[in-house]
């Protein structure tokens, strides 16, 4: 719990269980505690901090406490990317967690690849160009990310595509993937690799949650190549922390769960499919339980007859714009507040998600709904409602945030 003893909270009947790894080092485990409590403000609902290993609250530890409290959790997860924790350690944890409390649980998919993490990735090399005095647009810059490295084949493919989707549409002369370690290659293989192209500086940033062992392994490596190569300068970043960007990712995350929109990646993990070298995978007590937790998903959802199924597209697709202009006059809380009112309507049929720039800066917050083609300006928070009620649900524009219509 955030609070303490002394000052209760009030809870509604929902609440997020936000799920760690647990580190030895208790800074990055008040980390993981620190975005739950602004998880919590963003949401207005109640979320706590639970751990696979080595730090408390344990899983089901903290769910037997919230079992007490309310009638639905939401599991959000910390994982970067959807190794063994996510698809085997969590999932078991809840499927025995349900066979003894009566509560509605949802599991939530990792963090993943997406665009609030690139963002911060650059942010994060521009932070470091600053410290090395270089810059990617006149001097040939080369970014490594590295990531703590799985047995998992399908997580560290999502490394690589993650440096590819950084180095697209961006100036660096390269963007590398590497691992601490359990596969290759290791950091230490990719900075002596990348100096034989002798860029002028190598920017490496650690792909972890928290500023634990491994990210302070990452340092010193770095460091090392510095020592080594005086002609190329190199220095290791910051880790993702507790940056209010990882809010858009897990609000998004909680969404997906309580919706039962959650999309695995079934076609490349080994648990699933026949993979050369990872055969002894496939099958077994953890592939069955991957393919239970799948079934009953669907299970759960094709039950409720006047409920659509998780894959049916929806009526309407709201899209709001989070690009930095629209995010500085308040869209992430706008975006909030359109799915509440979305959720607490009893007939409205939308997806509503994020977007980039859609070209109007300084008239946001944008808000588009589509296939209507309608384009909302200058919407605030209290504007949400009007939208769901009057444009979601029954078809009628708000006319006086209209700002173009296509």
């Amino acid at each position: 719990m955030h609070e303490s003893d002394e000052t209760p909270r009030t809870f509604d009947d929902e609440a997020v269980l936000l799920v760690g790894h647990g580190s030895r080092r208790e800074r990055s485990n008040e980390q993981v505690r620190e975005l739950a409590a602004d998880l919590e403000s963003r949401l207005e609902i109640p979320v706590d901090a639970a751990f696979l290993e080595l730090a408390a609250p344990a899983i089901d530890d903290a769910l037997a406490e919230l079992a007490s409290l309310v009638s639905r959790v939401t599991v959000v997860h910390c994982s970067l990317f959807a190794a063994s924790h996510v698809k085997n350690d969590v999932p078991l944890a809840i499927e025995q967690a349900r066979g003894v409390h009566d509560i509605a649980i949802d599991n939530g998919s990792h963090l993943g690849i997406h665009p609030a993490i690139i963002d911060l990735l650059d942010d994060r090399a521009t932070a470091v160009e600053r410290d090395l005095g270089v810059d990617r647009d006149t001097d040939d810059v080369a970014v490594v990310v590295c990531g703590r490295g799985s047995s998992d084949p399908d997580a560290n493919g999502d490394v690589h595509k993650l440096a590819r989707l950084l180095y697209e549409g961006r100036e660096f002369d390269r963007v590398e993937a590497s691992f601490v370690g359990v596969t290759d290659p290791t950091l230490d293989e990719r900075l002596h690799g990348l100096s034989k192209h002798r860029p002028d500086a190598i920017v490496v940033l650690p792909y972890m949650l928290g500023d634990g062992v491994l990210t302070r392994r990452v340092r010193d490596w770095t460091a090392e190549f510095d020592d080594e190569y005086p002609y190329v300068d190199a220095l290791a970043g910051d880790p993702l922390g507790t940056d209010a960007r990882l809010l858009d990712v897990f609000a998004d995350r909680w969404q997906e769960a309580r919706t039962g929109s959650v999309d695995m990646s079934c076609d490349t993990c080994k648990y699933k499919v026949d993979l050369e070298g990872y055969e002894a995978d496939v099958g077994g007590a953890r592939a069955m339980l991957r393919a239970i937790t799948h079934q009953e998903s669907h299970a759960d959802r094709e039950d409720v007859d006047d409920e659509p199924h998780s894959h049916d597209a929806p009526a309407k697709h709201v899209a709001v714009c989070t690009n930095r202009t629209c995010a500085a006059d308040g869209s992430p809380a706008v975006l909030e507040r359109l799915r509440q009112a979305a959720r607490d309507s009893d007939h409205c049929d939308a997806r509503i998600t994020r977007t980039s720039c859609l070209g109007r800066c300084g008239d946001g917050p944008m808000v588009a709904v589509y296939p209507d083609g309608v384009w909302y300006g200058g919407v605030e928070t209290d504007d949400a409602e009007r939208i769901v009620s009057s444009h979601l649900n029954r078809d009628r524009l708000v006319s006086e945030l209209v700002d173009q219509t296509l």
